[in-house]
C-alpha cells in the first residue's frame, strides 16, 4: 500500500468521542476548502459505524450547506433514523465551528435476491494503455506549476487516467459534455464492504463536474474561467466492486443553467457490470 493510500485511509478512519458522535480530521484539497469529496465519504464512515455489519450502503443523499475548513476537525452527528428488518436509514449532520456544513441520509440493506439487468457498459480504452495523473499533468506547460502540484498531491491516493483531455488540458471551445475516467485506489485495501463504497463516494466527487465544463468549452477551477462547488451529491451503489480494482467513471452532462450545472454518471467494474450510478449539481459561475 502506498504512503499517499494510507494517509488518506488515516483521514477517513474517524474517531468516535461519545455514543453517535464522531471526529475527523481535515485537510486542505486543490481549492482554499474542504475537499467535498473526503467530507461525504468521512459522514458515510459514521453512518456505517452505526450499522450492523451484515447491512451494506445502497444509497446515499447529501447536500454541501458550507464551505469547510481544512484547518479544524469536523463533528458527525449520527440520527439512527430506522432500523427496520431488511434496511437501516441514518442521517448525519457534519459540524465545524458549531454551524452544520454537510447533511448526508444514507440507506443500507441485508443482501437478498431479486430482478436483474442494467445498461451495458460503454465502449473505453484499456486504462493500462491511457497516461497517468503524472504524466498528463506534467505535459501542461499553460498551467501554474502550484496548480499542478496540487492537483497531484489530491490524487496520490488514487490512479486516475482520464480516457480524452480533461477540461484544464484542453479548452476554449465546447466539446461533447461526455468524460470518461479510469480509478482505482493505488494500494490493496482489506475486504470490508463499506471501506471500498467509502473510497468510491471520495473518488466520486473529483471529476463529475468536468462534463459541465467540456459542454462550454472552459478549463475550470485550475485555470480560473469559472468558480465553482458542489451543491448536492446523490450516489446509488448496484452491486458489489473493490475500489482497488479498475473501475469506468463514465460521466456526461445533461443540462446546466442558473449558475448551476448538473452531472450524472454510471461506473462500470472493469467486467462491464453496473456498480454505482451518481448524480451531482454543482456552482458553476464565471466570474465577472
Amino acid at each position: 500500500m502506498s504512503q499517499a493510500l494510507q494517509g488518506l485511509l488515516d483521514l477517513l478512519d474517524l474517531e468516535q468521542i461519545e455514543e453517535n458522535i464522531f471526529r475527523g480530521q481535515s485537510r486542505s484539497a486543490v481549492v482554499p476548502r474542504v475537499f467535498g469529496g473526503q467530507v461525504a465519504a468521512q459522514a458515510l464512515v459514521a453512518a456505517g459505524r452505526t450499522v450492523p455489519a451484515d447491512r451494506h450502503a445502497h444509497s446515499l443523499h447529501a447536500y454541501f450547506l458550507r464551505p469547510g475548513d481544512p484547518g479544524a476537525p469536523i463533528v458527525y452527528q449520527v440520527d439512527r433514523i430506522r432500523d427496520g428488518r431488511s434496511f437501516t436509514t441514518r442521517r448525519v449532520v457534519a459540524v465545524q465551528h458549531g454551524k452544520p456544513i454537510f447533511h448526508l441520509s444514507a440507506s443500507f440493506q441485508t443482501d437478498e435476491d431479486g430482478l436483474d439487468h442494467q445498461t451495458p457498459m460503454p465502449a473505453a480504452p484499456d486504462p493500462a494503455t491511457l497516461p497517468t495523473s503524472h504524466e498528463r499533468l506534467r505535459g501542461y506547460g499553460h498551467l501554474d506549476p502550484a496548480v499542478v502540484e496540487k492537483f497531484l498531491e489530491a490524487r496520490e491516493a488514487v490512479d486516475l487516467r482520464y480516457v480524452e483531455e480533461p477540461p484544464y488540458g484542453k479548452f476554449g471551445e465546447p466539446r461533447e459534455p461526455h468524460s470518461q475516467v479510469w480509478f482505482r485506489t493505488n494500494g490493496k485495501l482489506d475486504d470490508d464492504p463499506l471501506l471500498h463504497v467509502v473510497l468510491a463516494t471520495y473518488v466520486s466527487d473529483m471529476t463529475l463536474l468536468d462534463s459541465v465544463l467540456l459542454a462550454h468549452g472552459r478549463g475550470g477551477w485550475a485555470v480560473g474561467d469559472v468558480v465553482g462547488a458542489s451543491l448536492d451529491h446523490a450516489m446509488w451503489f448496484h452491486r458489489p466492486f473493490r475500489a482497488d480494482e479498475w473501475l469506468l467513471y463514465d460521466q456526461e452532462s445533461p443540462t446546466s443553467h442558473g449558475g448551476r450545472g448538473l452531472g450524472q454518471a454510471r461506473i462500470y467494474t472493469q467486467d462491464g457490470q453496473l456498480a454505482i450510478s451518481v448524480i451531482q449539481e454543482g456552482l458553476v459561475r464565471v466570474p465577472r
